[in-house]
């Protein structure tokens, strides 16, 4: 081959790959959960599977366990993920700086959708002689880790039964997972926790030992609940754990899902119309997410929608 026929097959190469259109990398996206055991990570997980299965091409999700809402929270408002999951009352006290934000309110928050209700429960074994919540004085109780939703949801509790979680019970910072074992192993009396029904980590230690789930229905709990939107009083029905063959009557918060108002447009509105189109993949995904809808997952919210979101909510004509 002349020289003259080898530089015009380069020139023929190059112009080609030069023309070629420049393949564009998936935008990573994270996704905070909570506790590897907790229906939080499964919301962060399930729906990251969703994104990369069905959006793939263009982001890739990675749905990862952290502290739990405040957390989540404080991470969406420094950037460092893009999504997050957090009850719908520390939402609330995070955008008005309320509680852990009194002071610095996080203005720059905006809400996404609900997912499912989330009970706040006291779980006992029967041996331990804890047949109400007064009963744990004196008890080793896990109130849940630090920057956790549930912590506080515990701590109201102790606070309306008049309980002093310093001086009336050996207050323990368990993750719900060590929790759950810790129980079954006699390291504490009880646990509260906030979660998802059914959930793991209440399910494993039942089939272990015979438990008692407490009811929370103290007249100040339904004051609580009434005076504040992002509450609601409900029942763990009976049989929804092994033994515990009675409705537990308790209150609830919502789960939400939250981003930060510097996430772009696109990314959200992507996010949100993918889980609502297949939203019948999602609720398979989990028992927590079998009964979604649509209508209520629109509800609950405490900080603005985020313009991704209003925008698919506006098309589908959800909202005016």
């Amino acid at each position: 081959m002349s020289v003259k026929r080898v530089l015009i097959t380069l020139a023929v190469v190059l112009g080609l790959m030069t023309s070629a259109p420049a393949v564009q990398a998936a935008q990573d996206i994270l996704f905070g959960g909570a506790s590897i055991t907790g229906v939080y990570y499964q919301v962060a997980l399930q729906i990251s599977n969703l994104m990369n299965k069905h959006e793939g091409e263009d982001y890739n999700y990675v749905g990862r366990p952290t502290g739990g809402s405040v957390f989540n929270i404080n991470a969406i408002e420094r950037g460092a993920f893009d999504f997050g999951v957090a009850q719908s009352d520390r939402n609330y006290q995070a955008y008005y700086g309320e509680a852990d934000w009194e002071g610095k309110s996080v203005k720059d928050l905006r809400s996404v959708f609900s997912m499912h209700p989330e009970t706040v429960m006291l779980v006992t074994r029967k041996d331990t002689g804890i047949e109400k919540v007064e009963d744990i004085k004196g008890k080793r109780i896990n109130i849940g880790n630090p920057g956790s939703g549930q912590r506080h949801n515990a701590q109201d509790v102790l606070r309306i039964y008049g309980i002093d979680q310093d001086k009336d019970i050996q207050a323990e910072g368990l993750q719900q997972h060590e929790a759950s074992r810790a129980l079954v192993d006699h390291k504490i009396d009880a646990f509260f926790y906030t979660v998802g029904n059914p959930s793991a980590t209440v399910e494993e230690p039942a089939t272990s030992v015979d438990i008692r789930m407490i009811h929370l229905n103290h007249a100040n709990i339904k004051k609580m609940v009434a005076d504040n939107p992002y509450y609601i009083m409900t029942k763990i029905p009976s049989g929804t754990y092994r033994g515990v063959d009675y409705d537990v009557e308790t209150y609830a918060v919502t789960a939400t899902v939250i981003t930060n108002a510097n996430v772009s447009e696109q990314v959200v509105y992507d996010m949100t119309k993918t889980v609502f189109e297949k939203l019948d993949d999602l609720k398979a995904s989990h028992a927590a997410f079998r009964n979604l809808n649509p209508e209520e997952m629109l509800q609950g919210l405490s900080a603005p929608f985020h313009p991704g979101a209003e925008k698919y909510y506006k098309e589908k004509g959800w909202l005016k």
